[in-house]
């Protein structure tokens, strides 16, 4: 598939869809907070907002005691998801991101999508973006050991299209997007639609920041996404490593 973009290009367009594609980081926020609180926690929402896009597991493991009894994980995680359940038929697309995938498949990208979702959850994340027909696969929590920030999430995005690290870019909200990309090589465009800040973002590795989907769909010709790439799809490696420097240059005034 890499093959048919020809040298340089960028072949896949991946992203994370709670907060990235559907607006939902602050529904899972109150509803964890929720799920806390009736475990006898607690943890300040500000804590719950800036853990959200982990998967649950590190997300428990990062707020919770670290000498609580982890049998009880079980149940704050049904918590969760029984209280979230109550939002998922009013779940609702941020604006651009159905046509933001669309524009990617019309370039001739492959589009995927990774979510550290559960299974439920992630098929009511895919009901309210009614996007199939642009969509070639997805990933969830169920078909990885771990979830973001570790890059498993990532690579199997990879390896379900077969298009390597460096042909990939990857579009996500939170930190832990970021981070996950850096960790599997692929270089990330981060968002401002899930409540993190772009000097969070670029500080974590964004190589492009945009307020949501409906803005990189607007200056889509002129972004990563777009944009055709010299060198062999070296260039697109080397935007995921450590050591480079954020471009910054193509979203100022579009950061918060």
């Amino acid at each position: 598939m890499a093959g048919e973009k020809g040298e340089g290009s960028v072949a896949a367009a991946l992203f994370d869809v709670d907060g990235t594609l559907v607006d939902t980081n602050y529904l899972h926020t109150v509803t964890w907070w929720e799920a806390f609180t009736q475990a006898g926690y607690e943890v300040p929402m500000a804590d719950i907002h800036r853990a959200i896009g982990m998967g649950s597991g590190q997300m428990l493991d990062k707020l919770l005691p670290e000498d609580r009894d982890k049998d009880s994980d079980a149940g704050v995680r049904m918590a969760h998801s029984t209280l979230y359940a109550t939002y998922r038929s009013r779940l609702r697309p941020l604006r651009g991101a159905a046509d933001l995938l669309r524009a990617c498949k019309r370039r001739g990208l492959a589009v995927v999508l990774a979510s550290s979702a559960d299974e439920a959850e992630f098929d009511a994340l895919r009901a309210a973006l009614d996007a199939e027909d642009a969509i070639d696969a997805t990933t969830y929590s169920g078909d990885v050991e771990s979830s973001k920030p570790a890059p498993d999430l990532v690579e199997v995005a990879l390896d379900k299209i077969g298009v390597p690290a460096g042909e990939a870019v990857f579009t996500g909200d939170t930190v832990w997007d970021v981070q996950a990309c850096r960790k599997a090589g692929v270089p990330c465009i981060g968002l401002l639609s899930g409540g993190v800040g772009s000097d969070e973002l670029t500080s974590a590795g964004a190589v492009e920041i945009y307020r949501g989907p409906g803005d990189l769909l607007a200056a889509f010709a002129g972004s990563l996404l777009g944009t055709r790439l010299g060198g062999g799809g070296s260039d697109v490696a080397q935007l995921a490593s450590a050591d480079r420097a954020p471009r910054r240059g193509r979203c100022e005034g579009r950061s918060r």
